[in-house]
């Protein structure tokens, strides 16, 4: 997962990660460039995954 693809279409991995786990929050979701280990460790810590499994389901998106 490299900026350029969570950029380029991160409103619709929001979206769809939203969907399937709905307790994340806009601001769990919440994408600032340069930011990417941030968004990652606040995935890890709600959904109880590792950052390799989410990088995975993300890209997987």
């Amino acid at each position: 997962m490299n900026d350029l693809t969570i950029k380029g279409t991160w409103n619709e991995v929001k979206g769809k990660l939203k969907q399937k786990y709905s307790e994340l929050t806009d601001d769990d979701l919440a994408f600032t460039e340069g930011k990417e280990d941030e968004l990652l460790g606040r995935l890890q810590g709600k959904l109880g995954k590792t950052k390799d499994e989410i990088k995975k389901e993300i890209a997987e998106l």
